[in-house]
């Protein structure tokens, strides 16, 4: 999958939250119709087969209530993709990331190999199953996690036993901590604690830069990897660095940079940093300090002003605005503005973008924000966690066509929308920005609707009660009437999504008629 990510420290976001993010965009040529569901503790399989692999796996018997954005045709699995479980730990899975051939040849992924022949006859050769890639990891994962370390180090001991037949790159938020797991080969795998000051941007490319294996091997305060990643690295000579004393360098030994990247990866990260940070370089012109091909550009870095979530949605949505590679605007020619593979792209199926926001008790602690389709021309709108039911309007996706539902009302807005880009913008922002203010305003009046039935002594409707609301060893929290809450917020999230329903059919409306009138074939009288 061609996917785009970012992961914003409590102390980069604008509230304190925090904030993980990513595209999930189908492969090329491929449109994937997707839904948002609640999957509660019975519908949780206990024995997992993987589509794709064949790869059987037992699975713990107390999973937890979680969120997923899966396909809505499962003929090659869930892909459950991203969503937040009952403890608050929410997961993004996966970014596709690139390898080299030093790395394959070291530890190779582990496909499915097909049974030969037929079964007792002479020659045959059974089926040999493959490993665990992003259809499984949500489900194999999310459920049984409370804390993002917890996330690394399951998913970590399920590639060590299991193998992978890609690479991917797994993120985990808890309301203190994000960690970013990148996949390397067929078993190995490395982890990198975000700095809470920082954000890190991913363009479908292995982009950790720098890591230290003794921490990893070690403490693991802020690193973390395979067990045997430093015998492997050095029996391998993957390690790249000239002088012997620089810092372990992730991108170098196990990436990529090759000439696609610069075409397809490498101007997404360009482009999002240089919307966050716009003043600390130079950004354009020969003399500019990073530019879209550049190889360098940081995985992590602080951001110039805290990170809101119309800041996610707009770096993810981007096309380049501003600068010759737009391929709707008007600087450059038409070769530059199809240079660079952009970050909204035509095939996205969803965005997901979780917030764990420390300043509410923990029933309502977590957002799920949602758009389907592509990113320039839909909305991105919250939606609770901590919910029995998602509504019908973005949970019954169908594989048919219809605007009966938010992921293919999305589809057909942008395409009527891309082949009428100047005349359908103005039409896209105020929908946009008018969805965004009530998605904002919905959360905050239910925020202190459902603060009452949160009674924890000595904490107000507004205040932080985190430290008063200690996790009981069944992970719910004794002081706060769960299942009464979950109900007002299953409401909110229904009333919310009609009403967007309201907003996004008008929309279509709007695009219609101006997408119509424009039509070639278009004629009246006075014409002549």
């Amino acid at each position: 999958m061609a996917c785009t990510t970012i992961l914003v420290g409590k102390d980069a976001s604008y509230d304190g939250s925090t904030i993980i993010a990513r595209n999930e965009d189908s492969a090329n040529g491929e449109f994937c119709p997707k839904r948002f569901v609640v999957v509660t503790p019975e519908e949780q399989p206990r024995r997992y087969r993987s589509v794709l692999s064949h790869v059987e796996i037992d699975l713990p018997d107390d999973p937890m209530r979680y969120t997923a954005v899966p396909n809505a045709d499962l003929k090659e699995g869930v892909w459950g993709e991203a969503g937040v479980n009952e403890a608050n730990v929410a997961m993004s899975a996966t970014e596709t990331l690139t390898t080299n051939e030093r790395v394959l040849g070291a530890d190779p992924f582990v496909e499915l190999r097909p049974a030969k022949g037929r079964e007792g006859e002479e020659g045959y050769e059974p089926e040999v199953p493959g490993g665990i890639g992003e259809e499984d990891f949500l489900t194999i994962v999310l459920p049984y996690i409370r804390t993002a370390r917890e996330g690394v180090e399951r998913l970590g001991a399920l590639l060590e036993e299991y193998g992978t037949y890609e690479m991917n790159g797994v993120a985990f938020s808890d309301v203190d901590e994000i960690w970013w797991l990148e996949t390397v080969g067929g078993h190995h795998w490395i982890a990198r604690r975000v700095p809470d000051e920082a954000y890190v941007t991913m363009p479908n490319q292995l982009g950790i830069d720098e890591f230290d294996l003794d921490d990893a091997l070690g403490e693991q305060v802020d690193h973390m990897c395979s067990a045997d990643l430093g015998e492997w690295i050095e029996a391998n000579h993957l390690d790249l660095a000239v002088e012997p004393a620089s810092p372990f360098n992730p991108r170098d030994a196990f990436g990529s940079h090759s000439d696609s990247d610069h075409v397809y990866n490498t101007p997404r990260a360009w482009y999002m940093q240089r919307c966050l940070n716009p003043y600390d370089e130079v950004w354009d012109g020969p003399d500019a300090d990073h530019k879209p091909t550049s190889d360098d550009i940081p995985w992590a870095r602080q951001p110039e002003r805290k990170i809101t979530i119309e800041d996610v949605k707009y770096v993810l949505s981007s096309h380049y605005q501003g600068t010759p590679y737009d391929p709707y605007g008007t600087l450059g020619d038409e070769r530059t503005r199809r240079m660079f593979r952009t970050i909204g792209i035509n095939r996205q199926s969803q965005l997901a973008v979780m917030q764990i926001r420390p300043y509410r008790p923990q029933a309502i602690r977590a957002v799920q924000w949602l758009a389907y389709g592509s990113n320039p021309f839909n909305t991105l709108m919250p939606f609770y966690a901590n919910v029995d039911a998602t509504p019908k309007y973005l949970e019954d996706t169908t594989t048919r066509v219809t605007t009966e539902n938010f992921y293919w009302e999305n589809r057909v807005i942008a395409a009527l929308c891309d082949a009428a880009f100047a005349d359908t913008a103005n039409a896209v922002e105020r929908y946009q920005q008018k969805t965004g203010a009530m998605g904002h305003r919905m959360i905050a009046d239910t925020d202190r609707e459902v603060a009452a039935l949160c009674e924890v002594e000595g904490v107000g409707p507004d205040e932080d009660a985190a430290d008063v609301q200690p996790m009981d060893p069944d992970g719910i929290v004794a002081a706060v009437r769960n299942d009464e809450v979950r109900a007002r917020l299953t409401e909110a999230n229904g009333r919310l999504a009609d009403w967007l329903k309201d907003e996004t059919d008008r929309l279509l409306d709007s695009v219609l008629y101006t997408t119509s009138m424009k039509m070639r074939n278009g004629f009246n009288r006075s014409d002549f």
